[in-house]
C-alpha cells in the first residue's frame, strides 16, 4: 500500500478524495493537510510515497510547494488534483506524476495509482541524449530539448536556436523521454510539454502548439493525437 498525504484547503474536498482513494485501492491515506505550509512540515517528518495536492490554496500554492520539495533529499511523488486545467503545463515542468481535474472518477484515479506502483524497478532516469553537430559528438541535457523531429531513421533535436542530429529514431526517443514529459503529437514530432507556451485550436479539429523558445516555434498536433494530448494537459 502506498502511503499518501492529501492536501487541500477545503475539508469536503479532502474527504471526497479520501473516499475515492479508498474505492480505488492500493493507497492508504495516512495524513491530511489544509495548507501547503502544513503539508511541508508533515512531508519533512513522514516518508510519504505520494502527495495528492491541490493547486490553488491560500498562501503557498501547490506548485510552489513542489518547488520547495525539490530541495529535499527524499521527495514523494506528486499528483495534482484541481478544479482548474490551466496549470497542467506547469505541472509537467515540476515533473508531477499526474494531473487530475475535479470531479475525479475512480477509474481515472486507478490509472494514476497504477503509474505510481510499477510492477518492476523503474528504469534509470534519462538525463542526457547523445547527439552530433559539426562533426562532434555531444551529450544534450533533456530539459534543454524543446522538440524532436523525425528525419528518416534519424532525428533532429531542437533547443532554443540550435539543431542537433541523433542516430536514435523518433520511436525510440519517445520511449526514452515519455517519463520526462515528452509527448508524441504527430508522426514526425515529439514535444517537451514543459516547453509549451500556448495551445491553439485549428480548423478541422487539429491543434497548433506554440513553444517557449525565442523563435516561438509552432508544432502541429495531428487530429488523431488531439484527444490524448488534451487528456495529458488536463484540457
Amino acid at each position: 500500500m502506498l502511503k499518501a498525504l492529501v492536501v487541500d484547503d477545503e475539508v469536503p474536498a479532502r474527504s471526497e478524495l479520501r473516499y475515492l482513494l479508498g474505492e480505488a485501492g492500493g493507497v492508504e491515506v495516512v495524513g491530511e493537510a489544509g495548507s501547503a505550509v502544513e503539508a511541508l512540515q508533515l512531508i519533512k517528518a513522514i516518508p510519504y510515497d505520494v502527495v495528492f495536492l491541490d493547486v490553488d490554496m491560500p498562501g503557498l500554492s501547490g506548485v510552489q510547494l513542489v518547488e520547495v520539495l525539490s530541495t529535499l533529499d527524499r521527495q514523494p511523488a506528486i499528483v495534482f488534483v484541481t478544479a482548474h486545467s490551466e496549470h497542467a503545463v506547469k505541472a509537467f515542468e515540476v515533473q508531477a506524476v499526474d494531473y487530475l481535474v475535479k470531479p475525479v472518477e475512480v477509474e481515472r484515479l486507478r490509472q494514476t495509482i497504477t503509474r505510481l506502483a510499477p510492477s518492476e524497478p523503474p528504469a534509470a532516469r534519462i538525463e542526457r541524449i547523445p547527439v552530433e553537430k559539426a562533426g562532434k559528438k555531444l551529450l544534450l541535457q533533456v530539459e534543454d530539448i524543446y522538440y524532436v523531429m523525425a528525419k528518416d531513421d534519424y532525428s533532429y533535436l531542437y533547443t532554443d536556436g540550435e539543431r542537433y542530429l541523433s542516430t536514435i529514431s523518433l520511436a525510440n526517443l519517445e520511449q526514452k523521454l515519455e517519463a520526462r514529459g515528452f509527448f508524441r503529437v504527430h508522426r514526425r514530432f515529439l514535444v517537451n510539454l514543459a516547453q509549451v507556451r500556448e495551445v491553439v485550436p485549428m480548423y478541422g479539429g487539429t491543434l497548433l502548439l506554440t513553444l517557449k523558445d525565442s523563435a516561438a516555434t509552432q508544432v502541429p498536433v495531428s487530429r488523431r493525437r488531439v484527444p490524448a494530448l488534451k487528456k495529458a494537459l488536463g484540457l
